[in-house]
């Protein structure tokens, strides 16, 4: 079996709206467990209460995301201006 080589260049990664999207990400995980939270007696007679936990911990680790992407927007636009200088 011959290892397998890429026959083309790789794209560029595709640049968007970064901050944007994962704040409303995190905002939607928090408004499903806003919502969520108030059927969690019957998420425990279910045995689904890690739907509501879910929620609650993909909102946390979205703020973690919010603080990661725009440290690096600031970072990509402290080289872009170091580039221009």
């Amino acid at each position: 079996m011959a290892k397998w080589t890429p026959q083309h260049e790789a794209p560029e990664p595709l640049e968007g709206p970064v901050v944007p999207t994962i704040v409303g990400g995190t905002i939607v995980w928090f408004v499903l467990f806003l919502v969520q939270l108030p059927f969690y007696g019957w998420y425990a007679d279910h045995g689904h209460t890690w739907w509501v936990w879910t929620c609650l911990a993909g909102g946390g680790l979205g703020l973690i995301g919010v603080w990661y992407v725009k440290k690096r927007d600031a970072a990509i636009k402290r080289a872009e201006a170091a580039r221009a200088l």
